[in-house]
């Protein structure tokens, strides 16, 4: 049987590393460009829809509503995988968070610091 020792090509997604394992630069900018764009346009319409229930799902149980399916399959279809899940990730934290501060808005009032007389024997 023979074994093949040169490596092999593959078209598609992993064609743009070269066969020493480094990658093109400017495939990897480009790639990485129209990806932050397409993130960068769904989640700007989770924002403006905001008000809209979010019925579909999406990675890490990230929901959003209908209207943004169509930038939602150009990011997924943009950026990889991977990323989707780490900005979906990161998009969730920053909202989890957020929910948290707004959630304590009403029993916080102005955040008092020790007064130095409080030190004074």
């Amino acid at each position: 049987m023979p074994t093949a020792t040169a490596p092999v090509s593959v078209s598609g997604s992993d064609s743009d590393h070269h066969h020493d394992g480094t990658v093109m630069a400017d495939v990897l900018s480009k790639g990485r460009e129209s990806c932050y764009k397409a993130r960068d346009a769904f989640y700007a319409c989770l924002e403006n829809h905001a008000d809209k229930k979010p019925t579909e799902i999406a990675t890490v149980g990230l929901l959003y509503p209908a209207d943004c399916k169509k930038s939602r399959a150009q990011y997924v279809n943009t950026c990889r995988p991977s990323w989707v899940r780490h900005f979906d990730r990161q998009h969730c934290a920053k909202k989890r968070v957020q929910r948290l501060l707004d959630a304590d808005d009403d029993q916080r009032g102005p955040m008092s610091l020790p007064q130095p007389y409080t030190f004074k024997q």
